[in-house]
């Protein structure tokens, strides 16, 4: 049986510190689940970070920074993936659609990878979606993705691909076309937002038979759906992903007490389906990381 990669999505930017107190909110919190994680089974952590002041998404270099001395400084070897998502929100003004309101934080392009030229982490997101989300609506034109493409290659980062609709798939092809992404590509499919990928078997296979050659993949679910996407993603050929950026329930209505305890469950349903969890070094290779 295969390998399977797992993910640990320790924070992200929208969970809200007020729906879950096991959020980790500083540098020293983050760098601590990230741990967590990888002792949990984790291979990857995939990395936001906040302010710690008030809890709010962050893009402070510092912060960064700090989160991966931390991490290595302890001895973890995780692989770590470091978002450049925030910085794609646009929430039109109401009477005026023209003008940005409250909330919004479109940066131009090279503003969301400063941490990623500075780093060089071995792995960092790459967003294709323009899609509705709540009363917001992310922006990420072709343009601008070229450009953060750039930046991420010249790091020497692999970029992941985040895929929230079928039409991200259709420009991440035209992207591949004029940019020499390293070998495997490396996509993730994002299922359960609303206005996005459904969560369904059918929505996997369809991304999947849209991918390019070699690609490796990972489909995850949001909210109810994190676990039933772990089976589904391992079962139709993926990696998996958990996290309390994902979901913050343990089983209905009982909060995960941090990371540990989601990795552990998906660690469950991995094994309990047949297949290993890959360690970093495994996930290294798989992935043809340059460290």
């Amino acid at each position: 049986m295969r390998d399977i990669i797992l993910t640990a999505a320790v924070t992200g930017n929208i969970t809200r510190p007020e729906q879950t107190p096991w959020l980790p909110i500083t540098p020293q919190q983050i760098a601590e689940e990230t741990i967590a994680s990888a002792k949990a089974g984790a291979a990857i952590a995939h990395i936001h970070v906040r302010d710690p002041e008030t809890g709010r998404p962050s893009m402070e270099v510092a912060h960064y920074a700090e989160v991966v001395a931390r991490v290595r400084d302890a001895g973890c070897d995780i692989v770590l993936n470091l978002t450049t998502g925030p910085g794609g929100r646009f929430v039109p003004d109401r009477d005026n659609p023209r003008i940005a309101a409250e909330g919004t934080s479109l940066l131009p392009p090279l503003e969301r990878v400063p941490h990623i030229t500075a780093l060089k982490p071995e792995i960092c997101t790459l967003d294709l979606n323009t899609m509705n989300s709540g009363e917001q609506v992310v922006i990420n034109t072709p343009a601008n993705t070229a450009i953060m493409a750039d930046a991420m290659l010249a790091a020497g980062s692999k970029p992941e691909i985040e895929i929230f609709n079928p039409g991200d798939l259709v420009l991440a092809r035209d992207l591949m076309r004029t940019h020499a992404f390293p070998a495997p590509a490396m996509f993730s499919f994002v299922l359960g937002l609303k206005y996005g990928w459904p969560v369904s078997v059918e929505s996997i296979l369809l991304g999947k038979a849209m991918l390019p050659e070699g690609a490796v993949w990972t489909a995850f679910g949001v909210g109810a759906s994190s676990f039933p996407m772990v089976a589904l993603s391992a079962l139709t050929g993926g990696h998996v992903r958990v996290g309390l950026e994902d979901n913050i329930y343990l089983s209905k209505g009982v909060l995960a007490e941090g990371n540990a305890p989601l990795c552990e469950k998906a660690r469950r349903i991995v094994e309990d389906l047949g297949y290993p969890l890959a360690t970093p070094a495994r996930a290294r290779e798989m992935l043809a990381l340059q460290a």
